[in-house]
């Protein structure tokens, strides 16, 4: 027992991050119909966000420190970060020691903004192109992200710690009488994103804005007829969904150390995600992010990969291929999309 609820509870965390990611990449796809392979790259830069913050924040200068000495006696230079100057020790150094929760303040306008960019500087004049053309392009350009982000920061990963405070574990299985511990950072990135994944969807489905945008996802020129710029509110969700895509790498930054490669990582399972849970489907994309992040944990167990060695690198491929042959538009996918 004490063995299936931790890995129950590695699968939630896995599948925070995948169905995150997927989320954004429907939310593109269904308004936009774009096949975005920069997304992963979205989800790099939200990363290196909380670095920057974290770097500026501990920018510092040399002071004589009287309460330490060397051998012979004399006071010692050491490095004092700014903030610790302008809101003292302990202020600035819970900013310093909080800066990746922080991060996601400075990241939601930082992404919105290169989404933005994205959409109207390359992303708009390939609405009507194939997919080919999309992928080829949009891949091209995370590519240069990604060596953008290795010139400015190298090729090695970044630590980036939680706070102390949520650095411990919690005993789950305390009050069953079970041993099961659990880091606290990724409880609290599982709730995080169930947070975000909570937002979005209240957010299509109780707001004008959203109610809309499901219009136009559904029926495009019709809503376009109504008078309605339908294209701009669907820039305005490729922004939402790069800050998304953002905020679940700068929430990711303490769990897998930022590094210039994380966003093609992702990208591919990601990919996987959206077409097992639906193309188009929002719910089907969520779901499918939880149960092939449960399904991955599993897989990697040592009696799994005992069994069938390499099971943990492929089992969410074959979920794929048994989905697609079964049922090719994916689990909530709408009747007709990749089945023809």
């Amino acid at each position: 027992m004490d063995s299936f609820i931790l890995q129950i509870l590695n699968g939630l965390d896995k599948g925070s991050a995948y169905a995150l990611i997927a989320l954004g990449l429907t939310l593109i796809f269904g308004t936009l119909g774009v096949v975005n392979f920069a997304h992963g790259a979205l989800f790099m830069i939200g990363a290196f966000c909380a670095v920057t913050l974290q770097r500026l924040l501990s920018i510092s200068h040399t002071v004589i420190d009287e309460t330490q000495k060397d051998f012979l006696g004399n006071p010692l230079e050491v490095e004092r970060p700014y903030v610790m100057d302008w809101f003292g020790p302990d202020i600035g150094g819970g900013l310093i020691e909080w800066s990746v929760p922080l991060a996601i303040l400075f990241a939601i306008p930082v992404m919105v903004g290169v989404g933005y960019a994205m959409e109207r500087g390359l992303i708009k004049h390939f609405y009507n192109r194939p997919h080919a053309d999309q992928i080829l392009v949009t891949f091209g350009l995370a590519i240069v992200l990604q060596e953008i982000i290795k010139y400015f920061f190298g090729a090695n990963p970044i630590p980036t710690p939680a706070p102390d405070a949520l650095n411990g574990v919690v005993n789950f299985g305390a009050a069953l009488g079970l041993e099961v511990t659990y880091p606290l950072w990724r409880i609290v990135y599982f709730c995080f994103a169930a947070v975000i994944i909570g937002a979005i969807f209240a957010f299509l489905q109780f707001t004008t804005f959203g109610m809309v945008v499901r219009a136009g996802m559904a029926d495009r020129e019709t809503v376009g007829l109504l008078g309605i710029n339908i294209d701009k509110r669907f820039t305005i969700m490729f922004g939402i969904a790069a800050a998304v895509a953002g905020l679940a790498g700068v929430m990711y930054t303490p769990i897998n150390s930022p590094n210039y490669h994380m966003g093609m990582d992702f990208l591919v399972l990601s990919f996987v995600v959206v077409v097992v849970g639906g193309m188009g489907s929002l719910p089907g994309a969520v779901l499918a992010g939880f149960m092939l992040g449960i399904l991955e944990s599993f897989a990697s167990t040592t009696w799994a990969t005992t069994t069938i060695p390499g099971i943990n690198q492929v089992i969410i491929y074959l979920v794929a291929i048994i989905v697609l042959l079964t049922r090719p538009r994916g689990l909530m996918g709408r009747k007709g999309v990749m089945e023809d």
